[in-house]
């Protein structure tokens, strides 16, 4: 590795030609990533791998072959990770009567941290997930939302530049969800790096610098969201044009290789248009509207967005996993 790559690696999170087999089982296949700092988003159904590329860059798994670099660390490396790196799974194990004060106070302590460090950095963490109040409480006794708030307290009570969340938005109600999305936001304005992965799709589509698509093991787009949208070529985007006469505009649409499908809306006065070619339909859209003087309301993408991309990429004929 060159001298200018090593400092490159050394700023970002990188896989090289990463695979993860259980046995026969695919885990992740071939991924190869370089990750900024900000909000980067792990998309994909139950058992595309999302899960496990967290697992190997936090070093809970080795790689079967390929390379991880965590901001020039080795996740073989656990004792120099750990002060970079923060995690907060999908499951929680506590011990047995603890509260969630000594929770975070003893995470930090058998890590090597002193005593005057430890409570300060507790209090800060508890703080910054409104946890402060209830912290002298036992875990056992916490709701499932707070329970994931505590977990949350403990990944970040150490200062790390990565946070690695599982499911991060699980189990919190909305004003909860939106007080964490906004920490979130925080953090990355800070200058951290945040991988996270949820289910929640409106909300990663509205906090996320960039998405990492998984379908199968297999890394099938990344970049922002519009980005890969973009990608995705053989998706057909749906356009909702609002007109006076949506019955003219269809017809002279579907003379057109590239309209792949048009629907008037329920109210009659749009029409929802998929198209392969966005560009010749925009130019085609303003021939039709002046040779039939159309009165349009509004134009629109009515699926640039991650939930439209998601469903494409889970859907049995989505062009991505062919």
């Amino acid at each position: 590795m060159t001298t200018a790559a090593a400092a490159v690696s050394n700023e970002m999170i990188v896989f090289e030609d990463v695979s993860k087999f259980y046995g026969e089982i695919l885990g992740v296949n071939r991924v190869n990533l370089s990750i900024a700092p900000g909000i980067t988003s792990l998309v994909g159904p139950n058992g595309s791998g999302k899960t496990t590329l967290m697992n190997l860059m936090t070093g809970l798994l080795r790689p079967s072959r390929g390379r991880i670099s965590v901001l020039g660390t080795s996740p073989d490396n656990p004792e120099k990770l750990f002060h970079k790196v923060g995690y907060c799974s999908q499951f929680d194990s506590f011990p047995r009567g603890v509260t969630g004060r000594e929770f975070i106070e003893f995470y930090l302590s058998v890590h090597g941290y002193a005593k005057s460090k430890t409570k300060d950095w507790t209090q800060r963490a508890l703080e910054r997930v409104s946890m402060q109040d209830a912290a002298g409480r036992s875990v056992a006794g916490y709701s499932k939302g707070m329970r994931q708030r505590i977990r949350l307290a403990q990944s970040i009570a150490h200062n790390p530049s990565v946070l690695i969340l599982d499911e991060p938005l699980n189990g919190l109600d909305p004003m909860a969800r939106a007080e964490i999305i906004r920490l979130f936001r925080q953090l990355a304005d800070e200058g951290l790096y945040l991988i996270l992965s949820s289910h929640i799709l409106h909300e990663v589509d509205m906090m996320s610098d960039g998405v990492i698509l998984l379908h199968n093991g297999y890394v099938v787009a990344e970049g922002d969201v519009h980005g890969v949208r973009d990608e995705i070529e053989e998706h057909p985007m749906q356009i909702l044009v609002r007109c006076d006469r949506p019955q003219i505009l269809a017809a002279r649409l579907f003379e057109h290789e590239h309209t792949v499908e048009a629907r008037i809306h329920d109210d009659r006065q749009g029409l929802f248009v998929k198209t392969r070619r966005p560009d010749d339909f925009y130019l085609l859209l303003n021939r039709i509207v002046t040779d039939n003087d159309l009165q349009v309301e509004s134009v629109a993408p009515a699926d640039d967005d991650l939930h439209a991309v998601y469903n494409y990429l889970i859907s049995s004929d989505g062009g991505v996993v062919k």
